[in-house]
């Protein structure tokens, strides 16, 4: 028999699967789990944005969109990046509706990588960044940050890093998992020295409209950064449309033009559908997204003040739907944590070393769950800590 593994790509097969999913298929098997796990809303997409998407259906708008998508899901997200942070992109050449902004990501790194080219991604992070750096070619070049620091990464902690190969920096905030959000301070220290060294930053922001007592600042509204910076959004977290599959860039339109050619080979256009529900949802979404955020707001003190009466440490989240606590009162490494946690309490966490090593010592606790359900999971873990701290 033929042995196949000579066909496989070497740059592919260094590629670890994900670390998220292991512990949820195991939970997937098991009874009366609950998950803080998967980073995905419990919130049913808010009914306006379905009729949309049906009435699409009905109306039969079941063809391809342009490449680029909806001229007038464009124009709106054009208005409503202008809105909220008077930032200015021509809905026609500068931005770009994909399928999720994992399609985006992966879109900006090919568009701009050659091979060898190194990009800074800060740590822990999603998990998808350095795959999708290493699937274009690139070197992921991760820059750890620390609880100290509210894990914000800091721009003498940027400049260090650079080499003549560094190409670009990769920014996820508000972040996951760590629930940090960048202060427009750091952000304009980060900003001149992109400047300085003639880079390209990459800034998924797709959490944007989940932050807490604190403003959301859009990398290129900054001064000088809009012709250096390719912006990823969606409506996936917010809107509850994780499986709508949508997402956009916008950016300079040479390098938006670069991102469309790729999507042109590979996707042809976002689903049709889908796009429909998006448009929806920036038309009529407002109360139905400040209703979601109230909640994840009550369900983010709970979290937090539960977890460091426990005794998991934790900094306060300003963004996102996670708490990303230290488990070292227990002595338990996170994956041991996770484990043991799974099958003594039926309780869901992801170890923070699938971000990253800066994530050792830390879980992911996702609050995107019933306010009820992480009060009966607080309880477990509790009841966890008082047998292992």
């Amino acid at each position: 028999m033929a042995r196949s593994h000579h066909f496989i790509s070497e740059r592919i097969s260094t590629v670890p699967p994900s670390g998220i999913r292991r512990f949820f298929d195991i939970a997937a098997t098991m009874d009366d789990v609950i998950s803080l796990g998967i980073g995905e809303p419990d919130f049913a997409t808010p009914e306006p944005f379905i009729e949309a998407g049906i009435e699409a259906l009905r109306r039969g708008e079941t063809h391809y969109t342009s490449n680029s998508g909806l001229m007038e899901l464009r124009r709106a997200i054009a208005e409503h990046l202008d809105k909220l942070y008077g930032q200015t992109y021509n809905p026609a050449s500068e931005i770009l509706i994909t399928v999720g902004v994992s399609e985006a990501l992966y879109l900006a790194c090919t568009a701009i990588l050659d091979p060898g080219d190194e990009v800074i991604i800060p740590e822990p992070c999603f998990v998808s960044y350095a795959p999708e750096v290493i699937f274009s070619g690139g070197v992921p070049l991760m820059l750890p940050t620390k609880a100290e620091n509210a894990w914000q990464v800091t721009a003498e902690d940027i400049e260090a890093a650079i080499s003549p190969r560094t190409k670009a920096i990769l920014l996820g905030y508000p972040n996951n998992p760590t629930g940090a959000v960048m202060s427009r301070e750091r952000l304009n220290q980060i900003a001149a020295v992109v400047k300085r060294h003639d880079l390209v930053v990459i800034s998924d922001e797709l959490y944007d409209q989940l932050v807490y007592d604190t403003e959301h600042v859009c990398f290129p509204s900054l001064p000088g950064m809009y012709s250096r910076t390719i912006l990823l959004m969606g409506f996936s977290k917010a809107q509850a449309m994780t499986g709508w599959r949508v997402g956009y860039a916008a950016g300079p339109a040479e390098i938006l033009s670069m991102m469309r050619l790729v999507h042109q080979y590979t996707i042809m256009s976002a689903p049709t559908v889908s796009q429909y529900a998006a448009l929806a949802s920036l038309q009529v979404g407002a109360p139905h997204i400040e209703e979601m955020r109230a909640e994840y707001d009550r369900r983010r003190r709970l979290i937090v003040s539960g977890l460091n009466e426990i005794g998991l440490t934790c900094i306060e989240p300003k963004g996102a739907f996670y708490a990303f606590p230290s488990i070292a009162i227990t002595g338990m490494n996170e994956v041991e944590f996770a484990e043991t946690l799974l099958d003594e309490e039926h309780v869901a966490v992801v170890p923070g070393s699938a971000f990253g090593n800066s994530g050792k010592g830390y879980v992911r606790c996702s609050y995107a769950t019933a306010y009820e359900q992480i009060e009966e999971a607080l309880e477990r873990l509790h009841r966890f800590v008082r047998r292992h701290g």
